[in-house]
């Protein structure tokens, strides 16, 4: 890497955010303060609005973090739970005890605790990332939660950080309620010229640099306009074209390191055939034999396609594996303390028409039981949904078991809810599966369909507990990446 040649620290330009370079010029620290004011003085929603890579996640990360304490603060980063489930996903972070499912036994159990934190002098804001892609009822459902109230206080502070579309999705006439109750709003705009200048030198320096400007002012001008003045974009730019730099032996990032960053970035139009396209690999290749002959550092790829929203909620699982807890956790030794149910394998259920075709290929024995048991399993299966059809065959046998599972065990039992997906990218789904049947025991890692809202959303769990407590115990020795789309503890009865 560049960073010794450069004398720095660490990396600069990362994409993931970090708090120690929050950038505090191009508004962003006013911004800031503004919203720690609103919270702490205001009783009504927040809204943040700003395009994808303007730095939302690093100012609601930032603003975790400068929160007095006497505030508890509850992030959110999974925008596709239901209105069930982000109630469940508020109780599961606050710790709610639950004593029934029903949501409003749970809206009730939510209050009384959010009064009872009120009481001890503890103010509690829920931030909510990506909340754009909420669906409708969801944000229904944030409406009513901001509706708790003492005689004078709200008990629950609400900020929606959100692209422009969540503009889009308040106008609607049937949100009216919702935007009404919308007190204050802030704007993320993209950095100018000048905001660039200072961000590319207050990164740098954060990082450890402490020599000249290193960025010229042409490299500066291009890069502020291939990137739009979106940060994340920057970062990107940035990075490579220090390694640019540092490949061409130069202590200064000029505009051409910027132009070969930038068409490293860029996915080639049509327009871009033939002659473009072999001297856009001829360049790159160049870059690389430089590299490589200084042979000082290595080369780190930074993806440069545009990931879904179903990838971006479920990329998060591909990190090194970690031993996974028990699929089913024993809660604390008691007098009445019951073993979790052993479940017995049920036959497997054709669920394609070339299983079918390889059935009756190679018949199997007729043997009476085992054909009753067959057709009983048929008959109980229902058939897989089209739209889950472009999931594959893994997809609908991990379904069917996962039916059987549901049939099989007390609706009194927990389980660990991983994440939410839209059917929209179905290797999106594929990909989350299998990288997080690497992390954790591949047997317990199950899926539910969700017929009842506008379009199927699949729903990925793990495990079977006999209590609350257990699964949040097994949650704890879970891989983070596998936890960092806002799952939490839910009992099986919560399907139904």
């Amino acid at each position: 890497m560049y960073f010794e040649y450069f004398g720095l620290n660490e990396a600069p330009f990362r994409i993931t955010p970090h708090t120690d370079f929050f950038f505090a010029g191009a508004n962003r620290g006013a911004t800031l303060d503004a919203l720690i004011y609103a919270i702490l003085n205001d009783q009504g929603i927040v809204r943040v609005i700003g395009e994808v890579g303007s730095g939302k996640t690093m100012l609601c990360r930032m603003l975790a973090e400068s929160l007095p304490e006497h505030v508890d603060t509850i992030y959110l980063a999974n925008p596709l739970l239901s209105r069930d489930e982000i109630l469940h996903a508020l109780a599961d972070e606050l710790q709610v005890r639950l004593e029934a499912e029903r949501p409003g036994a749970l809206l009730g159990a939510l209050q009384n605790h959010l009064i009872e934190r009120h009481g001890a002098g503890r103010h509690v804001v829920a931030l909510i990332d990506e909340a754009h892609a909420m669906p409708p009822d969801t944000l229904e459902q944030i409406r009513l939660l901001s509706n708790l109230e003492t005689s004078r206080d709200k008990l629950l502070q609400i900020v929606l950080f959100g692209q422009p579309e969540l503009d889009t999705m308040l106008s609607r006439p049937d949100m009216r309620q919702l935007r009404d109750r919308i007190t204050h709003s802030f704007r993320l705009e993209p950095l100018v010229r000048d905001d660039v200048a200072e961000y590319l030198d207050f990164r740098m320096r954060a990082a450890g640099y402490r020599g000249p400007t290193v960025f010229a002012p042409a490299a500066i001008r291009r890069l502020a306009r291939a990137s739009h003045g979106l940060t994340r974009r920057i970062n990107v730019l940035a990075d490579k074209s220090l390694l640019a730099a540092f490949a061409s032996n130069s202590h200064q990032v000029a505009a051409r390191h910027v132009k070969a960053a930038v068409r490293d970035t860029d996915t080639p139009s049509a327009g871009r055939a033939g002659i473009g396209r072999w001297r856009w690999a001829l360049g790159l290749a160049a870059l690389l034999a430089a590299i490589a002959g200084a042979g000082q550092w290595w080369w780190l790829a930074h993806p440069g396609a545009v990931v879904s929203r179903t990838d971006a909620v479920l990329a998060t699982a591909d990190a090194p594996p970690a031993t996974p807890p028990p699929a089913t956790a024993t809660p604390e030794p008691a007098a009445n303390a019951e073993k979790p149910t052993q479940l017995a394998a049920a036959p497997s259920v054709p669920l394609a028409p070339a299983r079918e075709l390889a059935a009756a290929t190679n018949p199997a024995p007729t043997v009476p039981a085992v054909e009753a048991a067959a057709n009983a399993a048929a008959a109980e299966a229902e058939p897989l949904d089209p739209l889950l059809a472009p999931l594959g065959n893994a997809f609908a046998d991990r379904l069917a078991a996962s039916e059987r599972w549901r049939r099989q065990t007390p609706a009194q039992h927990w389980f660990i809810q991983l994440a939410t997906a839209e059917i929209g990218d179905p290797s999106g789904v594929g990909r989350y599966l299998s990288r997080a049947a690497r992390q954790v025991d591949d047997a317990s890692l199950r899926v539910f369909v969700d017929r009842r809202s506008s379009g199927l959303r699949i729903g990925i769990i793990y495990g079977d507990y006999p209590t609350a407590a257990a699964a949040r115990t097994a949650m704890r020795s879970m891989p983070p990446s596998l936890l960092a789309q806002g799952a939490y503890a839910r009992q099986l009865g919560s399907l139904d």
